[in-house]
């Protein structure tokens, strides 16, 4: 299985990290369902910025902690290069 650590950008230009193993379906819930995350929900729509695949759930979990340590200005940078 697959995981994935992405970068969300919401409406309201605040950024959100987060992992899951199904993209697709995450971003949809972030986007239009009561199970997306509650700072997801208040700022719709968002939209994927930047995304890197996992091979285990530890991987991706450990990422989206550094993913989260990041300043505004690196997150910003690492989907800008994408």
């Amino acid at each position: 299985m697959k995981y994935y650590v992405y970068l969300l950008e919401c409406h309201d230009a605040t950024l959100y990290v987060g992992s899951t193993s199904d993209i697709e379906k995450r971003i949809h819930a972030h986007n239009h369902l009561k199970s997306g995350a509650h700072y997801t929900k208040i700022r719709r729509p968002v939209v994927l910025q930047y995304v890197e695949e996992m091979a285990t759930y530890a991987q991706a979990r450990s990422r989206e902690a550094e993913l989260k340590r990041l300043s505004r200005e690196e997150k910003l940078r690492l989907f800008n290069k994408n």
